[in-house]
């Protein structure tokens, strides 16, 4: 798999997905849950919905091992 997200793009994603998972606790709502989503392209540093797009923020495409 081809790592297609970048550092900044990746801290973005972080920050929202614990944003999002926060305010789920807050306001007792499963749609926290959609935290999970932009946590876990961040941590494998791979979104599948740039693949169609062409879209890469990773300075080089290198294989994640």
């Amino acid at each position: 798999m081809k790592k297609n997200v970048g550092t900044v793009d990746m801290w973005i994603r972080i920050i929202l997905g614990v944003v999002l998972f926060a305010l789920g606790i807050i306001y007792q709502s499963w749609w926290g849950i959609l935290g999970v989503i932009p946590l876990l392209t961040a941590f494998f540093r791979w979104c599948p919905v740039y693949i169609p797009f062409g879209i890469q923020t990773c300075k080089k495409n290198t294989e994640s091992n």
